[in-house]
């Protein structure tokens, strides 16, 4: 999947002379914490977020203080060092960027100029479909060998149950020997497939169910 797919293609933007008042009604306006911030071509500048605000606020004692804050122009506060992204980027190593650098968003540039943007929100949302966990169903993780075929060969397992695997997701174990498969099914009654791998000398990691042997 790529960041074309699951962009905010209609990004709401603000000039470096916009006010920092501005910055604050424009957000509780559209429920947003983090605002674009381009020249009059559309190429970015800068990004401005509701933490950028709060840190830029004096104390509420101060009310002088508070008054030039909120006429200050943005780019007084707004971040210029700003990572971006492209529409054709992958979703995952759009979401390796969020987690390397702890950012809440990422502008999406074209050519140039800003056509979209991700926020944390938008990832998981897209984890949740590309899950499946949004649709009733089973997890069942899975230990496997890791060689080639593995993945084939559990499926092939669930096959012979007729039930449809909803996603699946791979990741490592521990002992670099094995990796763990992890599948979304759509039964809600994976006992006999939970049977049918281990009598084959599968490890069934998640359900971990009384009574059969692992």
């Amino acid at each position: 999947m790529i960041v074309e797919e699951i962009m905010k293609k209609i990004v709401t933007t603000l000039s470096a002379d916009d006010t920092i008042s501005t910055a604050i009604k424009v957000m509780e306006e559209k429920k947003i914490r983090h605002i674009p911030i381009v020249t009059s071509n559309h190429e970015l500048i800068g990004l401005i977020s509701d933490r950028d605000i709060r840190d830029a606020k004096p104390s509420i004692l101060d009310f002088s203080d508070q008054q030039r804050m909120l006429d200050a122009p943005i780019k007084e506060v707004m971040v210029t060092d700003v990572i971006t992204g492209h529409p054709l980027d992958f979703v995952e190593e759009v979401a390796a960027i969020f987690y390397e650098h702890r950012i809440g968003c990422l502008p999406i540039e074209s050519e140039g100029k800003v056509v979209g943007i991700i926020t944390e929100t938008d990832l998981l949302h897209t984890l949740v479909q590309l899950t499946g966990a949004h649709q009733p169903g089973s997890q069942l993780e899975v230990k496997v060998i890791n060689r080639a075929g593995a993945l084939a060969d559990v499926v092939n397992v669930i096959k012979e149950h007729n039930v449809n695997i909803t996603s699946v997701l791979v990741y490592p174990d521990k002992d670099p020997q094995y990796k763990i498969l992890v599948f979304r099914v759509q039964t809600m009654n994976p006992m006999g497939i939970i049977t049918n791998l281990k009598e084959v000398g599968y490890t069934v990691l998640w359900p971990n169910v009384p009574g059969i042997s692992s």
